[in-house]
């Protein structure tokens, strides 16, 4: 199966990434284009336009890893709000879609809009992407200066923090400093392949529950 991309029609294969020249202007026409549709996925960046259509395994790992944050978060009873699919843009200069994203320490800021105005109002405090296709780099979010970044690459949880005007690897998660929670995604993503994902998320609250 072909991609296509024209003014009347886009379609592609699952797994495809196509990359594209493109102004500002052509990325709102493709977005427009694309309308509510989640399937592909689009982004913007230095007069680059990429699309996307996400593999059926993309989908279920980012439910599992989100369901596992909000685990956690429930688990510290901290605040948050969380947002997928969400679109992030400043014009000109930056459009992205991430697989979902948590306000924690900013939920008050955007609790109950239903618009986000980036630049104005505050950027997620956290992010998780999923990347199966070298679609995702997690220098995408230093423009919205995103705090924490997952990304889930190669089997395998990356945790990515904001330090001045750089992405760094670190250790630990600011928001679970004392959990380790590439450890948890791993074991909740087997436990989801190997029985389901309600199985996965009963045994992590079980787990927390016990350590209390």
């Amino acid at each position: 199966m072909f991609a296509v991309v024209t003014p009347d029609t886009i379609h592609l294969p699952p797994g495809a990434v196509i990359r594209l020249p493109g102004s500002w202007q052509d990325y709102q026409a493709l977005n427009e284009q694309l309308g509510d549709r989640s399937s592909p996925r689009i982004k913007y960046r230095d007069g680059e336009i990429l699309l996307m259509a996400p593999l059926p395994e993309h989908g279920r790992k980012v439910s599992v890893i989100a369901d596992v944050v909000k685990v956690l978060l429930d688990h510290l009873g901290r605040e948050y709000e969380a947002f997928t699919p969400i679109t992030m843009e400043l014009p000109q200069k930056s459009g992205i879609e991430p697989d979902y994203c948590f306000y924690i320490e900013n939920w008050e800021a955007i609790a109950g809009k239903d618009r986000i105005n980036w630049g104005v109002d505050p950027s997620p405090d956290l992010v998780v992407e999923i990347d199966i296709t070298s679609y995702t780099d997690v220098n995408d979010y230093l423009p919205y200066r995103v705090p924490e970044v997952w990304l889930f690459r190669k089997n395998q949880l990356v945790i990515y923090g904001l330090q001045s005007d750089r992405y760094t690897v670190e250790t630990s998660s600011r928001y679970f400093p004392n959990i380790n929670v590439s450890e948890v995604v791993t074991e909740c993503l087997k436990i989801a392949y190997e029985r389901n994902t309600s199985t996965a998320i009963r045994e992590l609250r079980r787990k927390l529950a016990s350590e209390n």
